[in-house]
């Protein structure tokens, strides 16, 4: 029992870092397509809830006492700034789960003011999609043995 609670609360941590991982990992640690999904979109949520609202605090009090002289524009801020000018809200969002982090979108996000109800809405919305899409495929992969996963 213990060992199963370890076992999905470090997939949760892992999905607040990257929502990729409870999908891959997963099916290795017996959950169902349901609960692979569940911890994804929890794992993610909790990242843009933290970061949304502690974001600017972070930027703030935090990040000067590693970084002493910070740059103005390094190459990672401007390419923030150009997704943002890009995408916008909806597609920050989106593409947050895929090719950000959770930490990274909801920094993105909260750093340029976007709206928090906005915020917490595509985030859940395409965290679901996402979620459920790589789960399918991942387990697609494993029916047809591309992919093998040994049991408990």
């Amino acid at each position: 029992m213990l060992e199963e609670v370890l076992s999905y609360l470090g997939i949760f941590l892992l999905a607040c870092l990257k929502s990729i991982f409870p999908p891959v990992l997963g099916p290795a640690a017996g959950m169902s397509k349901l609960e692979i999904i569940i911890v994804t979109v929890a794992g993610l949520m909790t990242s843009v809830t933290l970061f949304t609202f502690v974001g600017e605090k972070i930027k703030k009090n935090i990040i000067p006492i590693f970084v002493k002289k910070p740059k103005k524009f390094s190459k990672r801020s401007r390419r923030m700034v150009s997704t943002w000018k890009k995408y916008g809200i909806i597609g920050t969002c989106f593409l947050t789960p895929l090719v950000l982090s959770p930490v990274g979108g909801s920094l993105l996000v909260s750093s340029v003011g976007a709206p928090r109800k906005q915020v917490f809405f595509y985030m859940f919305i395409f965290g679901v999609f996402w979620a459920v899409i790589w789960t399918f495929s991942v387990d697609y992969l494993i029916e047809v043995g591309l992919v093998t996963v040994k049991d408990r």
